[in-house]
């Protein structure tokens, strides 16, 4: 069996100091005391008002795949005791998890996840639960600003060729999560079934061409002809309005779309538009593309663009590779503990959460508090408890909350936002945390 990943094993993707601390605990005693460890993010990236937790749905299946076979603990075998190697060769996670939904808003401080377990089954995830949550929050927290940016128009992942090819699907997965709607990746489409969208490169028009010049029209007749009329055409190759003439004397006007990936994006939108229309190709769909991010995807919504495909600015978060999001021990045999190093504290103690809004559905606050003590009063709001059961002795809860399900909860949480949490400017993050002791 192999995971979505494609990996026979998730238990090497992991940091060689968790075995190590795992070795020394085997040794010591202290390997079964009951602990909780929580992922949090302590600030959110620069200009960020809000985060969108993503992940949830591939951390919970690379969990099932945390085995250590005979490759794996050869690997460890280069490091660890025997002791320590038969403990990993039965290893099975056998505790709880709680956390925040995926797709749900979270911001500084928000207990995203709950850990439940011993020291020594809880330890070796680390590694797994950050990467896979700071990547992917990353990318749909990128993605929920563009989408917010293109206020309902048409998006599509294109950033494949811009990062590693095993982070592209789930960077697609992650993009799709915040709203965009299809992508061009075909290993997303397989694994989860993300509509996918794409048609033609400069390449193909280059190929049309002889010893007498270019035959831009010949590339398009065929792009049509296998395609049919509805597919879009790449009008930039050469020249832009000979290529949107070429396009509509080729097509006709019920052309599709035609996409514009270089230049003045706005200034060629309007052009093109106006083109279009004086051909009659009234409906024919403007797509563009070409390292936009969600500032310029912004300063193009006056303009009469009907979609855009965004790929390097999406894949690297737009600036935030990573969510920055932690994986810190708070509790140990109920005793609440913390960290105190300069500007990396942390807040002791099990935690749960809740979100405050008004009637109106407009979020005010998030509560966090000791998971020992009361839920807080609404004072006249309504309350949503923030953290749901994911796994439970070991084992993933059943009916878990779908990709589909959390791109409704991304779309739902975006409205709920105060208007200034929407801004794309910097400032303070959208609602308040509040801590309880």
């Amino acid at each position: 069996m192999t995971t979505t990943d494609g990996l026979a094993s998730t238990a090497l993707l992991t940091d060689q100091y968790e075995l190590t601390m795992l070795a020394a605990a085997l040794a010591d005693g202290s390997a079964q005391r009951h602990c909780t460890f929580e992922v949090f993010a302590r600030r959110l990236p620069h200009g960020r008002r809000y985060g969108v937790v993503a992940g949830t749905g591939r951390l919970l299946d690379a969990l099932t795949e945390f085995r250590f076979g005979a490759p794996e603990l050869d690997i460890a075998a280069g490091f660890l005791d025997a002791r320590t190697l038969e403990w990993l060769r039965e290893y099975r996670f056998g505790g709880d998890i709680d956390g925040y939904r995926e797709g749900d808003l979270y911001f500084p401080g928000s207990p995203i996840l709950s850990v439940r377990g011993s020291f020594a089954e809880c330890v070796v995830l680390e590694t797994l639960i950050l990467s896979i949550l700071n990547h992917d929050s990353a990318i749909a927290s990128a993605a929920a600003r563009m989408v917010s940016a293109a206020d309902g128009r048409r998006m599509i992942e294109m950033g494949s060729r811009r990062t590693h090819e095993l982070a592209a699907p789930a960077s697609a997965r992650a993009a799709y999560l915040a709203g965009f709607d299809a992508t061009s990746n075909l290993e997303s489409v397989r694994r989860y079934g993300i509509p996918g969208a794409g048609t033609s490169a400069h390449a193909f028009t280059l190929l049309h061409s002889g010893s007498d010049g270019q035959h831009e029209a010949a590339a398009f007749r065929s792009q049509i002809e296998t395609l049919g009329i509805g597919t879009t055409l790449l009008v930039d190759t050469f020249d832009i309005t000979q290529g949107v003439a070429t396009a509509i004397e080729v097509a006709g006007p019920e052309l599709g779309g035609v996409r514009i990936d270089s230049g003045e994006l706005g200034v060629l939108a309007r052009q093109v538009r106006q083109q279009l229309d004086s051909l009659g190709a009234t409906r024919t769909r403007i797509v563009v593309s070409g390292d936009l991010d969600e500032y310029a995807i912004a300063s193009l919504r006056a303009e009469p663009v009907d979609a855009y495909g965004v790929g390097t600015s999406l894949v690297t978060g737009s600036g935030a590779p990573t969510a920055g999001m932690v994986y810190k021990l708070v509790e140990v045999d109920g005793l609440p503990v913390a960290k105190r190093s300069s500007h990396k504290e942390s807040r002791g103690g099990t935690k749960r959460a809740v979100r405050l809004a008004r009637k109106t559905g407009t979020i005010v606050e998030e509560i966090v508090y000791p998971a020992t003590a009361e839920r807080p009063a609404a004072n006249g709001y309504t309350v949503r408890d923030l953290l749901v059961p994911l796994v439970r002795k070991g084992e993933t809860v059943d009916r878990l909350p779908t990709l589909t399900d959390a791109r409704e909860l991304v779309a739902a949480g975006l409205v709920s936002l105060p208007w200034e949490g929407l801004k794309l400017s910097a400032g303070e993050p959208a609602i308040p945390t509040t801590f309880l002791q």
